[in-house]
């Protein structure tokens, strides 16, 4: 008896712990709303940019018919475009259970976002070396105590095309000399409107190459 009082105390206290710390992890934060990332885009930069998708294929250099500096015949020459992101965020209620609706002061104004690359295949990520640099980004954006807000921002820099290891990717004379999968995982900083930090991270797949472009 004394044995089974023991095991059943010993269940009791590892049920508790495990309910404290997945209770502990809802309430991490002042706020009492979470952050909501509903969808995650990338869009490919280029004279006409492409439509948002999950997935980004991130053209390093890319070859256009138009707006080049010196003319030739045909016209034709490469440019450097950076690729935009796309979010969409909207509030949900920590406590579940609660039947107040969310007022103006739980509206959460984004200020900054981060910027972090890493390798698809679990390399270890270094900057600079196997991928781009981190980077941070100013926006503006107050998303809504009901409703969403969609936010664009900067994914992909030019001056990560110019740089080290992407510009390893550029062959003048090859398409698809080379490419780099890599997955850039997009944190999203605010504030609700009585000074609550909040933030949430997403992440989305990249593919960066030098790719053939037959017309631009």
């Amino acid at each position: 008896m004394t044995r089974m009082r023991i095991i059943t105390r010993t269940l009791t206290a590892a049920t508790l712990l495990a309910a404290t710390s997945c209770s502990s992890t809802v309430r991490t934060g002042n706020s009492p709303m979470l952050l909501v990332i509903d969808s995650l885009q990338g869009i490919r930069g280029a004279n006409s940019p492409g439509t948002p998708g999950s997935f980004l294929v991130s053209d390093v250099s890319t070859i256009v018919l138009t707006g080049c500096p010196t003319p030739t015949n045909p016209p034709s020459c490469a440019k450097v475009f950076g690729d935009n992101g796309q979010v969409v965020l909207e509030l949900a209620k920590k406590d579940v259970t609660s039947t107040t609706a969310p007022t103006t002061n739980n509206q959460v104004t984004i200020s900054r976002i981060h910027v972090h690359y890493r390798l698809a295949d679990g390399t270890a990520p270094v900057q600079g070396t196997n991928v781009p640099l981190d980077f941070d980004t100013a926006v503006t954006a107050t998303v809504p105590a009901s409703g969403t807000a969609t936010i664009g921002f900067e994914l992909v820099r030019v001056s990560a095309k110019e740089s080290a290891p992407l510009l390893g990717l550029v062959d003048p004379h090859v398409g698809n000399s080379g490419f780099i999968n890599a997955i850039g995982d997009v944190t999203f900083f605010g504030t609700d409107q009585v000074g609550n930090a909040i933030s949430v991270t997403g992440s989305l797949a990249i593919q960066f190459g030098d790719w053939a472009d037959p017309s631009s």
